[in-house]
């Protein structure tokens, strides 16, 4: 059974101490969620895990492959594929051509071809601008564009970094249901947001970090049940 698990993990910035002894475990066809404030050590926790930051001590793993090791294109290629907080589409490029680059390490053209099918039917209005430079869509519109990418690449875990981000609320939940239809689909989700309403409603379990470490854990109907995420996230 595949699995990512995060032991112990300690990352610094200089002397900025960013994960703190970071521990957890996303098991295959999960949506796992970390919530946090600004500053918790979730966007760093993607970044160590996609290798663009390296721990000083602690291990991650996702199946047989050592994370803190890794190169990130064989972390791509082994199916871990991560979508950036704040999009990061190429503007002058079509929505089209933005999303033939997420197969660049899939040599198989009929299996890009499937995938940009399955695209297209799971978000239509891609569909219709596929000729339109990225630079012109909405903020809701774009970050399909960068769930699009990623599942050209055909992601067995998909990371996804405040997808939320700038979105309207009717944009939030289609955004949201993309993600849960991604799931279904057999793609296994880790999801860092800032809008833990949002994302307790589509996760199956979630973890609370706080200054690089997780300081709650359970289910994600516990948690959005629990009296410490009501008043911190949940604006209640």
């Amino acid at each position: 059974m595949s699995s990512l698990e995060v032991d112990q993990a300690d990352v610094y910035y200089g002397r900025v101490h960013a994960l703190r002894h970071l521990s957890f475990r996303v098991e295959e066809g999960e949506i796992v969620c970390l919530l946090g404030n600004n500053g918790a050590g979730k966007s760093t926790t993607m970044n160590m895990l996609s290798g663009l930051v390296r721990p000083r001590s602690g291990a991650a793993r996702w199946n047989d492959l050592d994370l803190t090791t890794a190169k990130p294109w064989d972390i791509v290629s082994a199916g871990l594929i991560h979508v950036p907080e704040g999009r990061r589409i190429f503007s002058t490029m079509t929505v089209h051509e933005n999303l033939l680059l997420g197969g660049y390490t899939v040599r198989d053209k009929r299996l890009i071809d499937q995938r940009l099918d399955q695209v297209y039917e799971l978000m239509p209005r891609l569909a219709e601008r596929r000729r339109q430079q990225g630079g012109t869509l909405s903020g809701g519109e774009q970050q399909m564009v960068a769930i699009g990418r990623a599942i050209i690449g055909g992601p067995k875990l998909l990371l996804l970094d405040e997808p939320s981000m700038g979105l309207a609320p009717l944009i939030v939940k289609q955004v949201m249901d993309i993600i849960s239809a991604v799931n279904t689909h057999g793609t296994t989700v880790l999801l860092v947001e800032q809008n833990a309403r949002a994302a307790l409603k589509v996760a199956h379990r979630a973890y609370v970090v706080e200054t690089g470490e997780v300081t709650l854990s359970g289910t994600a109907a516990e948690l959005a049940k629990d009296p410490r995420v009501v008043e911190a996230y949940l604006g209640a």
